[in-house]
């Protein structure tokens, strides 16, 4: 089978498995998505299939669309094309049953796909979730209409604002699928829905036209009035979370149709804003520093980090000390006297015990991740850390003299970070020997405000060589 293209293999049993294929992630690219149409075309046209099973290769159902080709759209298509001709007319509404079988991840225009199916199988370990709003964007293949409908308002708003995911098992449990079970049963376990559709053993569900899942309208006005406060209390300067909160009033008032219109055309408004651009731009960057020329290539993986130690108890060094701990890293915090240690100490207290207050956080994992940090006044114990971070206050004086005695404690293989966000790095090294092993990791202040939000607070961590 071709690179980004799908097939279709017809079984004794009637039933037509599409199997999307374009790795790693199984994207929709324009050709994977034209191809999906020639296949369907095909499937729905002979008549010895009864039914269809959408899947995709190699354990992964899809990625979603894929972001290359944002700029490569057809300028001429027609509005709707995609999401109301193709997905709707022709997928939803076809005389024979599509089954999706899911498994690895389903996100974006792959979770789009599998909600336009008839009924969902999927393996508990399954990944599903519209992350689009991280682009700047919103779906655009009708995601923005058949979530509500299947798991309800208040479950879909989460999912979308938050471009939160759902493993198989919990999507199950809130109506995104139908079944869980193995990935060796997967195909088969779809295949049988499907039939059983065919057979009216079971009920024959079309995602766009079921209203089961959505609250009267005056409770939909309330809750997406309250999901309007939040998204502007959280982000007030953005505008597609309004926008897609807007996209989904309008498919529940005015109609489903209404809706997927109503989303295709803002979709194409926020892909060419410039806040979209630079978040796709921002995209790429992050995964473009996962590929080191001449060092991915060879195979060579991270050094893990066990033990940092940081140089400045202040708002920064406890700050970074609190995310460090909540990542389970061995912590030395060093201080020039008792008195600023003690203050240092007391500060990733207070930052633990306020996730504890929050509820992020049980008393018995408070005391667990206290217990991984302690407190010096000297260089000692930093012999055995992998990383050092400095954050004193910016003296460059200061600062260059404490990367002097660093070097003469810590190990050759130790990495001596600076969190300063003004002073050039070559200056604060300049005294030392070992400008090479010398980096910056500048953290957002409060840094530890991302603890139990943010999984990649400590990133640049599991990162270094």
């Amino acid at each position: 089978m071709a690179r980004g293209s799908t097939s279709v293999e017809v079984r004794r049993d009637g039933v037509a498995v599409i199997t999307v294929s374009n790795p790693p992630v199984n994207a929709l690219s324009l050709d994977v998505i034209a191809s999906l149409q020639r296949d369907y075309g095909e499937a729905l046209r002979r008549s010895d299939v009864k039914a269809i099973v959408l899947t995709g290769a190699k354990g992964r159902f899809s990625g979603g669309f894929d972001i290359n080709a944002f700029d490569k759209k057809p300028k001429n298509e027609k509005p709707g094309y995609l999401s109301i001709d193709f997905l709707t007319d022709i997928v939803e509404d076809a005389p024979k049953p599509s089954v999706a079988a899911i498994d690895g991840v389903a996100l974006g225009g792959g979770l789009e796909l599998v909600m336009v199916c008839h009924a969902r199988v999927s393996t508990s370990s399954a990944q599903l979730g519209l992350p689009e709003l991280q682009l700047g964007i919103i779906p655009g293949l009708g995601g923005t209409q058949r979530l509500p409908r299947l798991v309800g308002l208040p479950k879909a708003l989460e999912m979308l604002l938050m471009s939160k995911p759902l493993k198989g098992v919990e999507a199950h449990k809130f109506g995104l699928v139908d079944a869980v079970v193995s990935a060796d049963e997967l195909i088969s376990t779809a295949c049988s829905w499907a039939l059983e559709i065919v057979e009216d053993k079971r009920p024959w569900f079309r995602s766009l036209h079921r209203t089961d899942r959505l609250p009267a309208l005056e409770e939909t006005k309330k809750i997406l009035n309250f999901a309007r406060v939040q998204a502007q209390k959280q982000s007030a300067s953005l505008q597609h979370p309004l926008v897609c909160i807007d996209v989904i009033e309008e498919g529940i008032i005015s109609g489903p149709r209404a809706g997927l219109m109503k989303e295709t055309l803002c979709g194409k408004m926020l892909e060419m804003s410039q806040i979209s651009k630079s978040l796709r731009h921002v995209f790429f960057a992050q995964r473009a520093t996962s590929k080191i020329p001449n060092i991915s290539i060879l195979g060579l993986t991270p050094r893990r980090i066990h033990k940092v130690a940081i140089v400045g108890g202040g708002l920064m060094g406890s700050g970074i000390a609190t995310a460090l701990i909540s990542n389970n890293l061995l912590v030395i915090l060093k201080e020039v006297n008792e008195q600023f240690l003690d203050a240092g100490i007391s500060r990733v207290k207070a930052n633990l015990q306020s996730l504890v207050k929050r509820g992020q956080m049980t008393k018995e994992d408070y005391e667990n991740k206290l217990s991984l940090l302690s407190g010096v006044l000297d260089y000692e114990q930093f012999r055995e850390a992998d990383v050092v971070i400095e954050a004193v206050i910016e003296d460059l004086s200061l600062k260059q003299k404490i990367f002097a005695d660093l070097e003469k404690y810590c190990h050759s293989n130790c990495i001596l970070a600076t969190n300063t966000s003004t002073i050039d790095l070559h200056l604060i090294g300049q005294k030392t020997s070992c400008q090479d092993r010398i980096a910056g990791a500048h953290f957002f202040s409060p840094c530890n405000a991302t603890v139990g939000n943010n999984p990649y607070s400590s990133d640049f961590l599991t990162s270094c060589h």
